[in-house]
């Protein structure tokens, strides 16, 4: 298997502590990159081809050369923690365990946009990893790491931790950015974009946790070294998130030359208790389903896109045969309804109508023109809201109805689940 590069020490006794993290080359990569010109920065990792971990796999280097240099206006860095998708922890595991890699990375994208300060803006529910973060900062500030003069080289960097108020719409970059100056989480009418006017108003880079915890060994090791781990344009390490019907749920870091099929089975160790598996929902909630005939595919961006669905977040939910598919939507669509920032009328009341059609039919109630009518409702979301939350709700209901109409027709066409009793009341997906 894969030798780990971003959670290689994450299993030691205090991990999280300045001198095991120094014990293992922190902050080395600030160090080299101290050594180089902004420019040159932001060109290592441009060639690096390093792309967001947080869903929309945006190439990092590229957002970073945005950025105005001729600004006169502050410019920031926010690290995105907002981890809130269902089925994504890949990002807990770096702060908490290795939070100085994060920190490392915040300052250098400080260090080539010319930014001093940044923000990581942590899930509210994150109570215990927002410490852990504080504790990190302290202890780097103590030795030098951060803040004034680092390395004797005149940079200048200082990071602060913001927690959430629990909002899944504040993981969007411009929902995050209203929330940072205090403001409800919600999405920005774009043109023009962050790295032009950000934070306050001013040039911001906004990255995923996983993304900055990238940079140090880009700097350190060389973009050659980066982009040959993956794919053409999917290269780097990659944490895998796999929940669900499988024998060892948990984070897994691999390169993306690894396929799906590979990671349920080899890493995961395989379907739980030997029963088949049904689907995986392959980047967290909001991408298609894929079925079992598809997973042999490479677990990278370009990948699982040409198997028709996303990387996304990495998150794999892996369902087996004793999986209802309406009641997976229903449940992901409840999620939705709840979180739905309420500022697109498509988004508000287009995830509550979808909720009370599988609803109906969940409840034996449906009838077979509710199917068509659950089809218009999705396809009137898509593409009509500020932000992706419209696209991704949509997503678990179009592709369920995709691979597994015959199961909304016999619920109706029944009355009821057509699953036998005991997998509806075991551990299954009732």
């Amino acid at each position: 298997m894969f030798e780990p590069v971003l959670t290689s020490f994450v299993r030691e006794p205090n991990s999280f502590t300045l001198d095991v993290a120094l014990g293992h080359g922190a902050y080395e990569g600030l160090r080299k990159a101290l050594t180089m010109a902004p420019a040159q920065v932001i060109e290592t990792v441009k060639a690096s081809g390093v792309r967001g971990r947080g869903g929309a796999g945006f190439p990092a280097g590229m957002k970073w050369g945005f950025v105005p240099k001729d600004s006169p206006k502050p410019k920031y860095v926010c690290c995105n923690a907002d981890e809130s998708e269902p089925g994504t922890f890949k990002d807990h595991v770096l702060m908490e365990r290795n939070p100085h890699l994060v920190l490392e990375g915040c300052a250098i994208s400080c260090f080539a946009i010319g930014a001093k300060v940044s923000y990581i803006y942590i899930r509210g529910e994150f109570h215990h990893v927002a410490d852990v973060l504080e504790s990190a900062i302290a202890e780097a500030r103590a030795r030098g790491y951060l803040g004034q003069n680092i390395f004797g080289s005149g940079f200048d960097c200082d990071i602060f931790v913001h927690r959430g108020a629990g909002a899944y719409e504040a993981g969007e970059e411009s929902a995050l950015l209203e929330s940072l100056e205090g403001k409800r989480a919600q999405p920005r009418l774009r043109p023009p974009f962050p790295a032009v006017v950000g934070l306050y108003g001013c040039p911001t880079v906004i990255n995923n946790v996983e993304t900055l915890a990238n940079v140090p060994a880009i700097i350190t090791k060389g973009p050659e070294w980066f982009a040959a781990l993956g794919p053409d344009k999917n290269g780097g390490p990659k944490l895998y998130c796999i929940s669900g019907h499988v024998e060892r749920p948990g984070v897994y870091e691999a390169t993306m030359r690894t396929t799906v099929r590979q990671l349920i089975n080899d890493y995961a160790g395989g379907i739980r208790k030997g029963r088949t598996l049904k689907a995986v929902i392959p980047g967290g909630s909001s991408t298609p389903v894929m079925l079992p005939n598809a997973i042999d595919c490479e677990a990278s961006y370009d990948g699982i896109a040409k198997a028709g669905s996303m990387l996304g977040s990495a998150a794999m939910i892996v369902m087996d045969d004793t999986t209802c598919m309406v009641w997976a939507a229903a449940n992901l669509i409840h999620f939705y309804r709840h979180e739905s920032c309420g500022k697109c009328t498509p988004c508000r009341e287009g995830a509550d109508w979808m909720l009370k059609i599988l609803l109906k039919i969940e409840r034996g109630e449906g009838e077979m023109r509710d199917l068509k009518l659950l089809e218009s409702v999705a396809n009137n979301i898509t593409g009509k809201t500020l932000c992706p939350f419209g696209d991704a709700e949509v997503a678990p209901v179009l592709s369920t109805l995709q691979h597994f109409r015959h199961e909304y027709e016999a619920h109706i066409r029944e009355g009821r689940c057509p699953l036998p009793a005991e997998w509806r009341c075991g551990g299954g997906g009732h």
